[in-house]
């Protein structure tokens, strides 16, 4: 039961980071560079501090480029597509990317799906698909793009860091390097953003700082360490089957913080789009087994 509710306060801090995200950028709060400087940044500090007061006589591993450079990715794209999704919208984009991401090169890499497998695979890429098709009711097609290249890039991130011995202290120093990334591309935007923005830059105030920081250092840094000491105890499976309640936290979080609300397509996708993949996850635990 305790493993259980430490998942679920989990997925509440994951889901947390899109309903922190999109109040930031709906409010006009802080600027999405800004938001995802403050994100990583905290997250790194509190990351460091975790690895460096934990006791661990295993080995431990830093951060790479191409690992930083995927991070970097999701949380600027994550936060810029926040400025035209609503919360469960951008949060399903999000996770549907990711998963099919991470299928798609395991299907490039080799592995051969069963039919069951393609079943959901097929369900999961078709109701995709349609929700992201344009529409009355679709959402924001630029956001969307924007969203999808954040997924993909914490698909890569994950892929990555599937077989590291040491995935708090890889995270740690991916987020270290992500913010040394983000510096440099914060310096080039406030020198030449305005160039872009008819009405200038968004000005930063106390509210958007405390979205950021909470985003980084609470859901991202405490979040994921709390989910590696959860997942030593879970299965590949229940962890995966954990994870689809995530868009769905982050939906309920949307009409309960942001006055969103939730159209009919939204509900149907979102429902085909994780029965399929959770579909396939059980379908490949079986082959596997």
């Amino acid at each position: 039961m305790k493993l259980y509710l430490l998942s679920t306060l989990t997925m509440i801090a994951f889901a947390a980071n899109s309903v922190f995200a999109r109040l930031a950028m709906a409010e006009n709060a802080i600027g999405s560079v800004e938001y995802s400087l403050v994100r990583l940044a905290s997250g790194a500090l509190i990351l460091w501090l975790i690895v460096h007061l934990r006791r661990s006589s295993g080995p431990r591993e830093g951060g790479t480029l191409l690992s930083a450079l995927s991070l970097w990715v999701y949380v600027l794209g994550f936060s810029v597509a926040y400025l035209a999704l609503d919360t469960g919208v951008g949060a399903l984009i999000m996770f549907a990317t990711v998963q099919l991401t991470m299928i798609s090169v395991g299907i490039w890499r080799g592995q051969r799906p069963s039919l069951q497998e393609w079943f959901g695979l097929t369900i999961a890429f078709g109701a995709f698909a349609y929700f992201v098709s344009p529409g009355l009711t679709a959402p924001d097609p630029i956001g969307t793009s924007i969203m999808i290249a954040a997924g993909v890039g914490w698909g890569v991130y994950s892929l990555r860091g599937a077989s590291s011995s040491d995935p708090l202290g890889a995270t740690a120093g991916n987020f270290a390097l992500g913010t040394a990334i983000m510096i440099a591309v914060a310096v080039l935007w406030f020198a030449f953003g305005s160039i872009w923005e008819a009405d200038g830059k968004t000005p930063t105030t106390i509210v958007g700082l405390l979205y950021a920081t909470a985003s980084g250092a609470i859901t991202s840094g405490l979040g994921y360490a709390l989910w590696y000491h959860c997942l030593r105890q879970l299965t590949v499976t229940k962890a995966s089957i954990i994870q689809l309640s995530v868009p769905a936290i982050a939906a309920i979080g949307g009409v309960a913080f942001a006055g969103e609300t939730l159209t009919m397509r939204t509900i149907v996708c979102a429902l085909l789009i994780l029965g399929g993949v959770a579909l396939a996850i059980v379908a490949r635990t079986k082959k596997v087994a």
